[in-house]
């Protein structure tokens, strides 16, 4: 079993997707249902994974069949479930949905009494790991309460800690040991990320990982710290998993001064910041300490600016849409995807708006990740 840091762990919700298997059908008029993995981080794991990373989840189920179902479903995407634990007094929460294309997709969840994802402790998490991964991606949803508030603040701090490290010492231990900056891209000592799980999925395809994959190259530099890692806070509002903005507020402030990255739309964006105006958001993330902030427009598309003074604005990738709700999902996978392999930003932005356009064509989520070939299709031109 290598030892190598992940390329991406995530952290936070998981639950059972149930979805009408026809559109425009209201869930009082819906007979049939589709069974999918869900959850914001979850899924965002699978994308990375379809991609040809190397990816882990840290959560919890309940104890119970769905819980099972979903550890099973992980493990086909290529996901390590080693961090996916069940809780006896919880059942595995259930999501349901209306799809009614372009733009209304009404979400109904089932996370009572409590969420088992909600009862992630601090001393149950490995740190190391957490510290050591590429990229660590985790939710305003894992803020809401405890004790995965203070499980999540508490791997954020690992992640801050290794960067002050490195900030530092680094230049000293360069110094004294003689060793330079690789001048291939590399990572001197970063990992060589697994290939996709030999557990294909039905009616998906295997594919070579990308060079960039092959390759371990350094991850971008404009979203990283000072130890070469990224730590990103998908901003996650769910406003029925919080007694009102007030209250999470100061805990979004608190997550975004441990992160590299801060992704959300526009709504999300208000949240952290108290702006809404796209730019206005991006400059206040950035005024938090993020090195990327990430504001998704929707039909404006996405804005990208970075602490170095860079900008990206991309415009949407037009598609027939049929279920919009794991479009920012796929979005994040793909965006973690360009930036461990060192993309430049418009590259990785496009990137990552092609892959969240090709979820948006298809009925489901987790399963609807793309692979590479797939995203590289449509930014050739080529209808999903």
């Amino acid at each position: 079993m290598t030892t190598d840091p992940y390329d991406l762990i995530t952290m936070g919700r998981i639950g059972v997707d149930l979805y009408p298997l026809r559109t425009g059908v209201p869930l009082a008029e819906a007979e049939t249902f589709g069974k999918f993995l869900g959850g914001s981080p979850s899924n965002v794991a699978v994308a990375a994974a379809r991609l040809g990373r190397r990816t882990a989840l840290i959560t919890r189920t309940g104890a119970d069949p769905f819980g099972a179902y979903l550890r099973r479903e992980l493990r086909a995407f290529g996901v390590d479930d080693r961090w996916v634990t069940p809780v006896e007094a919880y059942p595995t929460p259930l999501t349901f949905c209306e799809i009614f294309p372009p733009d209304d997709f009404p979400l109904y969840f089932y996370r009572q009494p409590k969420a088992p994802d909600l009862e992630i402790h601090e001393h149950e998490l490995d740190l190391a790991a957490v510290a050591s991964a590429r990229v660590f991606w985790m939710t305003g949803t894992g803020l809401s309460a405890e004790p995965s508030r203070a499980a999540t603040l508490a791997a954020l701090a690992a992640r801050s800690a290794g960067a002050r490290s490195a900030a530092s010492g680094g230049a000293r231990s360069a110094a004294a040991s003689g060793e330079g900056a690789r001048t291939d891209g590399g990572d001197a000592t970063g990992p060589r990320p697994a290939a996709p799980s030999a557990a294909v999925r039905a009616g998906a395809h295997p594919t070579a990982p990308p060079a960039a994959v092959r390759a371990g190259a350094r991850p971008a530099a404009y979203a990283a710290g000072p130890d070469g890692r990224v730590t990103v806070f998908d901003l996650d509002w769910r406003p029925m998993f919080w007694s009102g903005a007030d209250r999470a507020r100061p805990h979004y402030a608190a997550a975004l001064r441990h992160a590299t990255v801060a992704v959300g739309n526009v709504d999300e964006c208000e949240i952290a910041t108290g702006e809404r105006d796209p730019r206005a958001a991006a400059r206040a993330l950035l005024d938090t300490g993020v090195r990327l902030a990430v504001v998704k427009q929707g039909p404006e598309g996405v804005l990208a600016m970075t602490a170095d003074g860079d900008t990206a604005g991309v415009p949407p990738v037009p598609v027939e849409v049929v279920n919009g709700l794991g479009a920012g999902d796929a979005f994040g996978g793909a965006l973690c995807h360009g930036l461990l392999a060192g993309w430049d930003l418009e590259r990785a932005v496009r990137y990552a708006n092609a892959a969240g356009a090709i979820v948006a064509s298809r009925l489901a989520c987790s399963s609807a990740m793309p692979f590479p070939d797939e995203v590289a299709a449509l930014l050739d031109g080529a209808r999903p």
